[in-house]
This record gives structure tokens, sequence and C-alpha cells, in this order.
């Protein structure tokens, strides 16, 4: 949709048909999808079920990060995935400027603000989404509340943050390690001190957390609540995450608006304290760059953010990687070049003359280096070896020595000789051998 009030795109008919056609894949799965693509998945951390995308086409590779995070938190794993031989790194590039502290201190910032809210009466508002950050922030509150003896409610708005909970139960095998061990004592998923809110709540006395879709209140229960919480000084908004230009979360992380307009009919006196906190479940620079190098792709290209911080990572990318990095618009085509490899065999003895050949190249390059050549040699220089490739029907192709060549085929070597003459000796040759033709001639006629 462009507009809220405009019809939706697609129908709930439509997503089932969708859902028809989607085939279960797990982590490190390789698939043939057809003759010529292969794909493969890896854990992406982020929310759960996340997965990073192999590809292979032929002999190009790629992998698409989709969103990922490179460090684990209280309910997910770091994104994990194998050394490979890339042509290109798709990445998401949401921070690409920024550089968080450590986990632990953003969750005691975190802490401290929620609970001198709450302890002076306030309320303290939490736009979240659904899956992903709402659990990781239950988590940490639920065991805060159980530590400190906390008696204030701690609310969910949304019954599909409820059924998110209930996956993260199911699948208990895309978790932490931590969360893993512990399954089998306690389910973290069940928390002890969080339970639904109800609409009438809202205007209810006295302090409390809640929790409300959607995370950038850009509509929704969160913004409802924004509405009736944000005049009052004693309340808290904590923003946990990324918000999209033109939000109400991303008006609110841009300073400290004393007014928002929603429309021409609503306007919002904002006295509340306002609160950022980095719990977002992307991965940051640091992330990035760890991934890139780690990795080492032929080209990157960036996706997911914005302009400004794109082009400084890109930079960076290709000052401290030396790989080119590409940031592309939407709708806008990149060519990206690859390398297609041919397998072959070889002889035993080829491989001797290549080895022979690199010996001569390196004694080469020693003598002019610390002997008394003068000539230049490049560190990119390399060895040639020459051979012949035989390519035969239905067999692999193969490299081997021209003798060798010659034995297959049953021949034997062949020399040509030229000499070259000056244009006057040339003249004479051609002179004596009329001469000789001519006596030829006559001696055949006396017979």
């Amino acid at each position: 949709m462009d507009q809220r009030g405009e019809a939706e795109q697609y129908s709930y008919e439509d997503i089932l048909r969708c859902m028809k056609k989607v085939i279960p894949l797990d982590l490190k799965q390789t698939v043939q999808v057809d003759k010529d693509l292969v794909i493969r998945a890896y854990y992406a951390g982020h929310v759960l079920g996340a997965a990073m995308i192999y590809a292979k086409v032929g002999e190009a590779s790629m992998v698409y990060t989709g969103d990922y995070n490179m460090t684990p938190d209280r309910h997910l794993g770091a994104a994990q995935i194998d050394r490979l031989k890339l042509d290109l790194l798709i990445t998401e590039s949401t921070y690409a400027k920024t550089i968080r502290d450590s986990k632990h201190a953003r969750e005691r910032e975190f802490l401290k603000a929620v609970h001198k809210c709450v302890s002076g009466g306030g309320k303290v508002l939490i736009p979240t989404f659904a899956l992903g950050r709402a659990q990781e922030l239950c988590m940490l509150l639920d065991d805060y509340w159980e530590r400190m003896n906390l008696k204030i409610p701690i609310y969910f708005s949304a019954g599909l943050t409820i059924q998110a909970n209930m996956y993260y139960k199911m699948l208990i095998g895309w978790t932490s390690q931590k969360i893993k061990d512990s399954h089998a004592v306690h389910n973290p998923f069940d928390f002890k001190h969080v339970c639904h809110f109800e609409r009438s709540f809202i205007n209810n006395p006295g302090p409390c957390v809640l929790f409300a879709t959607p995370g950038m209140i850009s509509g929704g229960f969160s913004l409802e609540a924004f509405k009736k919480w944000a005049p009052s000084e004693k309340n808290l908004i904590t923003l946990p995450g990324y918000c999209v230009s033109g939000t109400v979360g991303h008006k609110l992380m841009s300073g400290k608006p004393t007014k928002i307009v929603l429309d021409k009919d609503t306007h919002i006196d904002v006295r509340c304290q306002i609160h950022q906190l980095a719990f977002s479940p992307h991965t940051d620079s640091k992330g990035i760059m760890d991934l890139t190098e780690f990795l080492s792709p032929k080209h990157v290209i960036l996706v997911h953010g914005e302009k400004p911080q794109m082009a400084y990572l890109k930079e960076r990318i290709e000052s401290e990687l030396g790989m080119p990095c590409f940031y592309p618009a939407n709708n806008e085509s990149v060519s990206i070049p690859t390398t297609h490899n041919l397998k072959m065999s070889t002889t035993e003895r080829f491989i001797t003359s290549c080895a022979t050949e690199q010996g001569k190249q390196s004694l080469r390059k020693r003598n002019l280096i610390h002997g008394t050549g003068t000539s230049e040699m490049n560190d990119s220089d390399e060895a040639v070896a020459e051979g012949v490739l035989l390519m035969e029907k239905h067999k692999a192709p193969k490299i081997m020595c021209e003798d060798e060549l010659l034995q297959v085929l049953g021949m034997g070597r062949h020399l040509v000789q030229f000499e070259t003459m000056n244009p006057s000796g040339l003249e004479a040759a051609v002179e004596s051998e009329l001469k000789r033709a001519e006596a030829a001639d006559l001696g055949s006629e006396g017979k």
C-alpha cells in the first residue's frame, strides 16, 4: 500500500495460495533447483527462521544475507556461514555507520530507565514488532522483575505476539545455545510476569510496562497508546530499534519534538521522556565488515540502508578490504563480471613441467633481486608452462605435453625449415633453375 486506507494488494486467499507453494528448507541443506541453480540456507540470527541464502548458477556464486545479526543475544545465536568462494555478496546495511556498545551495557541502561520510570509511577511504552525484539526484551524484563521482586504489571498488547511466543516454544532448536541447554528445565518463553493487555487498561491509573505493535508507531495500538501517554512527563517511550523516515518513531528519534502532527485534526503534545536504545536485530557496521572480510567476495552490493550511510560503508569496504562495492537505487541494474572455471585432468609429466618452469622462474627472480640482474620483475609475474589441450567426445578435457599428444595420435614429429635470401641471391637461384630446366628439355628432344 502507498498510503494507509488504500485497498490491500493481496487478499487472505492470495496468501493461502502462496503458502501452498512454500518448500521448507533446513539449515545447510543443499537443494538443486534445476540443472543450473543450487541453493543452500545458513543461520542468520536476526529473528526466528531468518536465513542467509547461498546461490550458485553454473560457475557463478553469491550470498544474499537478508537481515542478519553477527552478535548473539538472549534468545538467538549469531549468524553462522561457511567460508565460501563468492563472486558477489549482497548484504543489508541498515546500520552502515553504527557501532554499538556492549550488549550488557545496553541492557543495564534499558533496565535502569524502565525501573526509574515505573518507580515514579509512570507508564513505559515499548513499541516493537511481534517477532524478535519483543521476545528479547520480555526475557530481559521478566528476569529482572523476578530478581527485583517487582509487582508492577508488564503487558503484551498483541495477540500476534502471543502467537509468536508459541512458535518460539515450538522451535527451540533455532534459538541460542543457552536456551537450548536450559529448555529441559524451564522454557524461557513462559513469561512469569508478562500478561495480555486489554484495551480497557489504557486509562488505568498507576505504573505499567506495555509492549505494543507496530514498532515504528506508524499505526495500530502502539500509536493509540502513544496518543494517551505522550502528554505526561511521568511516562517513558523507549524506542529499541530502527524507524523508517516519516513514522512517529523516526520523528521521536530525530530530536525532542514537543508536538507530533498526525493530520490536520490530530496534534499530540509530547511531554514524556524519550529513550532510544540500539536493541535492533540488525547487525552493526562492525558486523557487516567482519562478515565481508570473512567471506572475501570479489564484489559487494549494499541494500536496505540510507544513502549517506551506504556511501560511507562502500568507501570503507573498498579502501580497507579492496573489494569493488555498489549501492544501487531501487530498480537500478549492476553488472558483475564472473570467472568461469573449466575442470580438466592432466598428465603427471605436464605437472612436473609446470613445477620445473615455476622453479626456473623463482630462481630467475632471486637472481634479479639479489644478483647482478637489472631487469624489473613484478610480484604478479607468473610462470607459464606450455601444453596441449586435448578434447575428446564424452571425456574430460586433458592437458598434456606435446610429445605425449604425438604418442596418443600415433604420429611422429615433422620439422619444416625455411631459409631466407636477399633479392639478388633469389634472382640468381631462379635463373640457375631455369637454365637447368632448359638443358633437361633439350636433352630429352635429342633422344
